[in-house]
């Protein structure tokens, strides 16, 4: 393989000279490299096995913990695309390696497997002219195509990477999977003291960075009592009423809401589980909290706890005369971390001087991705798309589109291989 002229240092030995910073000199070093070039008219050339990888994908169901088919697929079109070391991990993940100049630190770059449609959701991908509809077809069957045609194109144009790339098809990001794969990957597993960056492939548009991990924690709260017969005595315990319920969301709205601007919280009811004119015994509410500040969620945390506490104790208060009481059980059922890598840190200065070689100046934002592990655990990561926000929409909906007009998905391809290569390259 032919070595990149911008790998291996050459933009540091030439800053001592240049006004210009490293990270300019090396996108721009990058962007004009014939190997560069060469990659993305690779893209071009194949640009109809992009299409059919991404149709395939797409069309292998991959619900919420129900991954393994599509993982399996995935993990052929990796030995295909001519990646190593494939396998399926302990959780599911599909993973292989790109092999560079050295084995450590690497480079991790994912995009999720599974979506948030149930088992037996149609995803046959229906076709009109360049637009492809169906559930899954850009978050993220689209990322996962991505990835297999930045291999093939590196391949083409015998690029050399510094180091090693880690590609990963992931499993868990959406829904409650609370990102079990990611969070295997980087709490037990090997490759963990080899990854010095991560980059997900997830998001609407390519000029906007997620590098912010927004955490959130979602709770089950259910009210327990004996409850209040209908037309019976007033004055019992009444969980069925909803009142310690309704008391426990008008005093977190009141704390959490304009004294907390960088928290925010969504409350939904779920269904009585008994019927109108029964003896109501519970009554449940799924209550998440989310921030990007890990201080500040796990003090809103703390505070939701109180509240809970003592409403019930309230309650309870008020009806000791009746000899009867309530309680309530919060179980956490989803946690996902919170953190921010700066925009000022070295890895996001080289995302913002590559995207300046395209013309485009990095929206920073905030979002739920498979970064968000490797955010909160201090390990440089964000989270980017492989088309503009005007080509595609109506992500986790039965209308989900992607659109495949080649001279944007082209224009799309080289600006996230280039910010891929760069990352890579920034030692």
């Amino acid at each position: 393989m032919v070595a990149l002229a911008f790998l291996g240092g050459g933009a540091a030995a030439q800053s001592a000279s240049d006004p210009r910073n490293d990270y300019d000199i090396r996108a721009q070093q990058l962007v004009a490299s014939r190997v560069f070039k060469a990659a993305v008219a690779s893209f071009e050339r194949d640009f109809d096995r992009f299409v059919s990888d991404l149709i395939a994908l797409t069309e292998i169901p991959a619900p919420p913990n129900g991954e393994e088919a599509r993982a399996y697929a995935y993990l052929a079109f990796m030995v295909e695309a001519g990646l190593h070391r494939a396998t399926v991990d302990d959780f599911g993940n599909a993973v292989a390696i790109w092999r560079g100049g050295r084995s450590a630190p690497l480079v991790a770059v994912g995009a999720h497997l599974n979506t948030v449609f149930p088992a037996g959701t149609n995803v046959k991908v229906k076709r009109d002219g360049t637009t492809l509809r169906a559930p899954g077809v850009g978050d993220n069957a689209r990322g996962l195509a991505f990835l297999l045609a930045a291999v093939r194109a590196m391949r083409a144009a015998d690029i050399h990477t510094a180091t090693d790339i880690l590609f990963i098809g992931t499993v868990g990001e959406e829904g409650t999977g609370d990102r079990r794969g990611m969070r295997y990957f980087f709490t037990d597993n090997e490759w963990r003291a080899r990854v010095e960056r991560f980059i997900a492939i997830d998001g609407s548009a390519n000029d906007v960075i997620i590098n912010g991990a927004e955490g959130s924690l979602r709770y089950r709260v259910t009210f327990k009592g004996a409850g209040k017969p209908s037309g019976g005595v007033s004055g019992h315990a009444s969980p069925a009423l909803a009142r310690p319920m309704g008391k426990a969301i008008t005093n977190l709205a009141k704390i959490l809401g304009p004294l907390r601007p960088r928290v925010s919280y969504s409350v939904g009811a779920l269904p009585d589980p008994t019927a109108a004119n029964s003896n109501p015994f519970e009554t449940t509410t799924e209550v998440e909290l989310r921030s990007t500040s890990p201080e500040e969620l796990k003090d809103a945390d703390a505070q939701f706890q109180r509240i809970v506490r003592e409403v019930v104790a309230d309650e309870n208060q008020a009806q000791a005369a009746t000899g009867r009481s309530i309680r309530a059980d919060v179980d956490l059922i989803e946690s996902r971390s919170a953190g921010v890598t700066p925009a000022d840190s070295p890895v996001l200065r080289q995302v913002a001087a590559t995207m300046k070689q395209f013309g485009k100046v990095p929206v920073w934002g905030t979002g739920r991705t498979d970064a968000n592990i490797p955010i909160s655990l201090g390990v440089p990561a964000f989270a980017m798309a492989t088309q503009s926000a005007d080509h595609g929409g109506g992500a986790h909906s039965l209308d989900e589109w992607t659109d495949v007009e080649k001279k944007a998905a082209v224009k799309d391809f080289a600006l996230a291989l280039a910010i891929l290569l760069t990352v890579v390259d920034h030692q």
